[in-house]
């Protein structure tokens, strides 16, 4: 009679080869079952569904339907960041998931034909390329947009299905095809980050009137600005209580002034131009500032974690701010002079010549194509600057920029540079010095971080700059704005001076 022991025995697990057949057999067993199974409705729609995805033409188009249709910024980077993680998944598969595992596609006795694809594939059937496409796509939208992504989701899930439906595709080939595609979404996040995960600044924290509903809320409105007046339709339904004003930019000024004296809180909708316009009102006035982003680029709201109007009807129903400084550029000795600010950046060089000719063309050709032509010519055509630059009276000096961001500018991956904290109290000042092939010089600068010294470029955290002995006509840029320069001048911040509305993050 056997012993207990014997009867429990260890068995030992299934050689490598039974398990793999065992899956084989599982995976066609499943096959079979969609093949053979009644899906009312399908017929008609999941077949050209799975040719509509071919080459990736279904979700060309439905990223141009999100970036039309949203009409946000948040919309148009969650189609670009679809199409992005699309091509990484495609060229994955086709590259190495294909050649790797020759798998040779499912026979179609089972498959209706009224199913079945009218041109079948060639290529090998292990994943699918379709699979990892959607999957892609859906899930880059969804990282960048949950409320796309919900809307995607469904669609991308039936393309995968689609592929079992008409035998093209084992379920494993989708599982793995698919799976595949959410990972080349995370990597596509890993070198370029979601706006999720760039912190919005913390510190310092302040408190601002709640005005729920935008009561006391004066919003001025710079109708010549990218956006505005389309954003300014926004704010109305956000925000009923509010009172909006639409002015042209000659009238701008006086506006800003009426605003901030009368209201609780000034709103502005409109480019970085007219936000620091409206910075510089609200600090005379002591009032805070509420931001709508209406312009092309939105560089300040965007470091505020502000994209969308409802992100500062959020903050104004709260109350939530933080302070920032405010940056000062300052003639120095010799005429007086009124002082200029910035929110965002200052420069000398070629850059203010640069803007100069981009707003130019920007009407009749568009701003990045302007932008384009704008660096042909300036590089083309420009000399370098001369001066005596440096934290006190400085050295004479040759260079073809000089940029100082009010506050330190930091990477995330490869994306732009974005800024933590808005109240540091420092100045990013970056030199591009001059010499030969200016073009490649101002990329290396742009490629590089902060803190960096080379003989092309030098970035360093100052708290105050000197510059003198500027050259007559000489030109500066702040803020996407150009002016003359005077011949000397003394760039420095002002801390903690505005206080403006920030969302805290969901």
């Amino acid at each position: 009679m056997p012993s207990a022991h014997a009867a429990h025995k260890h068995v030992p697990p299934r050689a490598p080869g039974r398990i793999a057949a065992w899956l084989s057999a599982r995976d066609r067993a499943l096959f079979h079952g969609v093949a053979t199974h009644h899906w009312p409705g399908a017929d008609r729609v999941l077949p050209r569904l799975s040719h509509g995805a071919n080459h990736g033409v279904l979700w060309f188009a439905t990223a141009a339907g999100i970036a039309a249709l949203g009409g946000s910024t948040r919309a148009r980077r969650a189609a670009v960041r679809g199409v992005a993680s699309l091509a990484l998944a495609s060229v994955t598969v086709n590259t190495i998931g294909k050649r790797s595992v020759r798998r040779i596609r499912p026979v179609l006795d089972a498959v209706p034909l009224m199913r079945q694809l009218k041109r079948q594939p060639i290529t090998t059937s292990f994943p699918s390329g379709h699979s990892a496409s959607a999957a892609a796509f859906a899930t880059g939208v969804a990282l960048e947009s949950r409320g796309w992504g919900a809307v995607v989701a469904p669609v991308a899930a039936s393309v995968a299905f689609s592929r079992i439906y008409t035998g093209a595709h084992y379920p494993s080939d989708v599982l793995v095809g698919a799976a595949l595609g959410v990972g080349a979404a995370f990597a596509v996040r890993g070198v370029v980050p979601t706006r999720a995960q760039i912190p919005t600044p913390g510190r310092p924290y302040t408190e601002a009137p709640a005005l729920p509903g935008g009561r006391d809320l004066i919003v001025v409105v710079n109708k010549q600005s990218g956006s505005a007046v389309a954003t300014a339709a926004l704010v109305r339904d956000a925000l009923p209580l509010a009172h909006v004003v639409e002015c042209e930019p000659g009238e701008l000024s006086a506006e800003l002034e009426k605003a901030a004296q009368q209201g609780r809180a000034l709103g502005i909708c409109g480019g970085d131009g007219t936000v620091n316009q409206a910075a510089v009102a609200a600090v005379r006035h002591g009032v805070p500032l509420a931001v709508f982003p209406g312009g092309t680029l939105n560089h300040f709201a965007y470091d505020l974690g502000i994209e969308e109007v409802h992100d500062t009807c959020r903050a104004l129903a709260s109350g939530d701010a933080v302070k920032v400084d405010l940056g000062r550029f300052t003639p120095g000795p010799g005429p007086c002079g009124k002082p200029g600010h910035f929110l965002n950046t200052f420069s000398l060089g070629v850059y203010p010549e640069l803007v100069r000719i981009r707003e130019r063309w920007a009407p009749r050709i568009g701003g990045w194509p302007a932008g384009v032509l704008a660096a042909a010519e300036v590089l083309r055509g420009e000399r370098p600057l001369v001066a005596n630059i440096g934290e006190h009276k400085g050295r004479r000096r040759a260079l073809w920029m000089l940029f100082a961001g009010n506050g330190l500018y930091q990477r995330f991956g490869a994306t732009p540079a974005r800024r933590l904290d808005l109240a540091d109290g420092l100045l990013d000042v970056r030199v591009v010095h001059g010499g030969r092939l200016p073009g490649l010089r101002l990329l290396a600068a742009a490629l590089a971080g902060p803190l960096s010294r080379s003989p092309v470029h030098a970035a360093q955290r100052l708290r105050k700059v000197w510059i003198s002995d500027l050259a007559p006509g000489t030109l500066l840029a702040y803020d996407g704005e150009v002016a003359p320069a005077p011949r000397e001048l003394v760039i420095d911040k002002v801390g903690e001076a505005l206080t403006v509305y920030r969302p805290l993050p969901l």
